[in-house]
């Protein structure tokens, strides 16, 4: 059976990938920074069945990630996919030239360095094992193309993730591990709940072409054929799920 690794699995995009991975016959592993027991937690597992566990994990802690995935192994299989999709917004919105080292640090510790760690142990995992399609997808964001003045960190770390989805993509090609840079854009979540009415109004008035919201589904969509292979000789492929969102308009 198939395995695959969602960071932050437990929750809004996470957990909609997770949803049509397990649907799709996969076993699923969800790792994220959330209590065990939080009623959060509790009801991804039930959505996701059987054959699906949590494993709880802080992206920042390097130094953890062996010991993650030598228990993921254990309990459910060498690795076939990882999802790269642990990540965090801007802590405050704001003008960039008040942007603290801090603030930037963190998201980044997250975003990026933690995504990339992560990533490189899986496609180490995934060298050991069998000559099998495998795969590996990191979820960025229209933001790594996409300027926003008031959230610079978020910016830069989702444009150097896209880079490291190209490097690994270039990397992996031989091995027969496909990787993937799908990048959402407006997607209805915990995450943007903060900026609902803003983003409501904006896209009422036309900024997505789609004409609404995007859905944790929606990207799910997006992951599953990359994740079974229907796109494999397409490695390291861009794709924007966004309702038309980073389309250049006159």
């Amino acid at each position: 059976m198939s395995l695959a690794l969602v960071t932050g699995g437990q929750q809004g995009i996470g957990l909609g990938i997770a949803k049509a991975l397990a649907g799709a016959g996969f076993s699923v592993a969800i790792a994220a920074e959330a209590d065990p027991e939080s009623q959060t937690v509790r009801d991804a597992l039930a959505a996701l069945g059987a054959n699906a566990r949590y494993y709880r994990h802080d992206v920042r802690d390097t130094a953890a990630i062996p010991a993650l995935l030598d228990r993921v192994e254990d309990d459910l299989g060498p690795l076939t996919t990882f999802v790269s999709n642990a990540g965090v917004g801007a802590p405050v919105r704001g003008d960039m030239l008040d942007l603290s080292p801090e603030n930037f640090d963190f998201v980044m510790s997250v975003n990026l360095r933690g995504a990339f760690f992560l990533a490189q142990e899986a496609a180490r995992r995934m060298l050991g094992h069998d000559r099998g399609y495998r795969s590996i997808i990191f979820i960025t964001s229209v933001s790594a193309g996409m300027v926003s003045v008031e959230r610079a960190e978020y910016c830069i770390s989702k444009a150097a993730a896209a880079m490291a989805a190209k490097l690994f993509a270039a990397r992996l090609a031989a091995e027969n591990i496909g990787v993937f840079d799908i990048r959402p854009g407006i997607i209805e979540t915990a995450m943007t709940a903060g900026v609902r009415d803003r983003y409501t109004a904006r896209i009422k008035a036309g900024l997505v072409p789609a004409a609404r919201w995007g859905t944790p589904e929606d990207i799910a969509a997006a992951v599953l054929p990359l994740a079974t292979g229907a796109f494999a000789f397409a490695t390291g492929t861009v794709i924007a799920a966004d309702g038309g969102l980073s389309i250049s308009r006159l």
